[in-house]
């Protein structure tokens, strides 16, 4: 006799060869394509998650997170550390900013530069906020083996040759809008 525990069981199994099986009947550029999919919605709901639950986008957080983690920084220091655009990390520090999160001062001795600042309402969203504060895909990314970071960089490299990419896009983060 079979229980409807070990029954239901059973059908995820057979489910799962069933995936596996139309898996590998796909032709190997459909279960790229698939993968690329499940890569950036993954992306796509984590950044939406975090949004959901601290009110902010994934990319505030981070440029938060940097900040915090380097009091005073500067917003061209800041850029580099995202790997984005200067103007990019402008306008992320204007937003937060305008949200009361992030204070910029004049405290060095050249008065043309600022400092950022957290303020206690940024470091409550970050006791709130989901870690990885850089995203899942970059954290991903840096637990991968040079030899694989660089496979994939000169594969990614020959597919971007085949599509029309706007390389300024490279520098602006996946959870920006």
């Amino acid at each position: 006799m079979v229980t409807r525990k070990a029954g239901a069981t059973a059908q995820k199994t057979n489910k799962k060869l069933t995936t596996e099986e139309n898996q590998l009947s796909l032709d190997a550029s459909k279960r790229v394509l698939r993968k690329f999919r499940l890569v950036f919605n993954t992306v796509k709901t984590h950044f939406q998650s975090i949004e959901k639950k601290v009110g902010i986008g994934g990319a505030q957080v981070w440029a938060l997170s940097i900040i915090a983690s380097n009091e005073g920084i500067g917003v061209n220091d800041l850029a580099i550390a995202l790997d984005i655009h200067q103007t990019t990390a402008s306008n992320l520090v204007r937003g937060l900013v305008k949200l009361e999160m992030v204070e910029v001062r004049k405290d060095g001795a050249d008065r043309r530069t600022v400092q950022l600042h957290v303020l206690p309402a940024g470091a409550k969203i970050l006791k709130r906020a989901p870690a990885p504060f850089s995203g899942i895909l970059p954290h991903a990314l840096e637990q991968l083996d040079a030899k694989t970071l660089e496979r994939l960089d000169q594969d990614l490299a020959k597919l971007m040759r085949l599509i029309d990419t706007d390389a300024s896009a490279a520098r602006i983060p996946l959870g920006h809008k």
